[in-house]
């Protein structure tokens, strides 16, 4: 199963409904997560320009759309940012993968790590 951390930042109404009938949001959420097939690895309320960060793991980029979808459409959430997060080894297996491919950037004057690479 794949990881994504999810952040979500309340909208005013949904700020107000917390404030008047407090609750551990993230204990009404994990039965969204394990129905979508996945588990929640961990939860915390933040500030700044998001209120909520949970780590999560869920089967796919599908599922991962569904619950950002499902949530957003409550109406307490303003905004919702998922990212797919990646363990470190499948970092590194990236980025043995990405060096097979062999990639090179356009000819340019513009130098790109200090190499010119102009026409040949």
């Amino acid at each position: 199963m794949a990881y994504y951390a999810l952040q979500a930042a309340y909208a005013p109404m949904g700020w107000a409904a917390m404030l008047k009938d407090p609750q551990h949001r993230l204990e009404a959420v994990r039965p969204v997560i394990e129905r979508l097939g996945g588990s929640i690895v961990n939860g915390w309320l933040s500030f700044g320009e998001y209120d909520v960060l949970v780590v999560c793991q869920l089967p796919d980029n599908i599922s991962a759309a569904a619950l950002s979808m499902a949530i957003s459409a409550g109406g307490a959430i303003k905004a919702v940012k998922t990212v797919p997060l990646m363990t470190f080894e499948e970092g590194l297996q990236a980025l043995r993968k990405a060096k097979q491919a062999e990639y090179s950037p356009p000819r340019s004057e513009i130098p790109y790590f200090g190499v010119y690479r102009k026409e040949a």
